[in-house]
């Protein structure tokens, strides 16, 4: 698979993403964990599927417990210390938290093998992350920050979240050679570590229609399914520093997607916050492809 084809798979796990806030109004009133668990459900027995068709279970037998464990940490840690800012915190100011890993896994990109860091990729990410923060952290203009000890926890976690996934996202660059099969064994574990918190510390609510159960089905195909794959596939052998930039375009189409639903209004912020986006994107996009140029002309001579 080309590095092109490979980033280009990357970005369908970002579109994938911006559902995720739709689905999960859509979702209500599903606990987090509950929901966590049926959606990974879903997307592992959709990866499972897969992996019988695309060249059996035998490509698992090799994978070591060590990534299994690793994988499976990267998706329940994330989801689990998600959640839980989501709850202690106010929902607009830990969302902003919990979203500067994009900005971290451009950040973090650079220490790895075969990849530089470059001053137009930290001024793209900089410029989207303004974007995305116009987006996410709207409300901190308008209704101040919370500090209460128990939301300053709650800051806390969101942080740690996206220390996690963005930790997450890179270290699987360093597993290129394991199989994305692995990702549905991934799921799987996260599925069941899921329904195990939510015995212990959530009472059962099911969804109460079937646009509710839809939802679901939705998140566990998409947002929670078919993009943790082709995220894989994107982190491993793709463009990391492009597509940790281009994350920050996962808000904006969010905040899109909520617009066309009618669950938000659309304002001059949201206009703003495109082109700061779009621009960070390009830079970055620049960045990566001076870059590459560099490098032939270096092999070259």
């Amino acid at each position: 698979m080309t590095r092109a084809r490979a980033t280009s798979l990357g970005f369908i796990a970002i579109l994938l993403w911006s559902l995720l806030a739709l689905f999960t109004v859509g979702s209500a009133p599903v606990p987090p964990l509950l929901l966590n668990a049926l959606t990974f459900a879903v997307g592992g027995t959709l990866g499972l599927v897969w992996v019988a068709r695309s060249g059996g279970f035998g490509q698992l037998r090799h994978v070591s417990w060590k990534v299994y464990a690793f994988g499976t940490a990267g998706l329940f840690g994330y989801h689990l210390l998600y959640f839980s800012a989501l709850r202690m915190a106010p929902a607009a100011e830990a969302g902003l938290i919990a979203y500067l890993w994009p900005l971290l896994i451009v950040l973090f990109s650079g220490l790895l093998p075969g990849e530089r860091l470059s001053g137009m990729h930290i001024l793209g990410a900089t410029v989207a992350f303004a974007g995305a923060a116009l987006i996410v952290g709207g409300r901190l203009i308008e209704g101040g920050v919370t500090l209460t000890g128990t939301a300053l926890a709650g800051y806390g976690l969101a942080f740690l979240c996206a220390l996690t996934w963005a930790t997450y996202s890179v270290l699987s660059r360093r597993l290129g050679e394991v199989p994305t099969a692995s990702v549905a064994v991934f799921c799987i574990a996260t599925a069941v570590l899921s329904a195990v918190a939510h015995v212990c510390t959530e009472a059962t609510v099911w969804p109460q229609s079937g646009m509710g159960w839809l939802s679901v089905l939705a998140l566990g195909l998409g947002p929670v399914g078919l993009a943790f794959y082709v995220w894989d596939l994107g982190v491993k052998k793709g463009d990391i520093q492009l597509l940790g930039t281009a994350s920050y375009a996962a808000p904006l189409l969010s905040t899109l997607a909520l617009v066309l639903a009618g669950k938000a209004q659309a304002d001059l912020r949201l206009l703003l916050a495109a082109g700061l986006v779009a621009g960070g994107a390009a830079l970055a996009a620049r960045a990566s492809a001076v870059a590459k140029k560099l490098g032939s002309v270096r092999s070259a001579l």
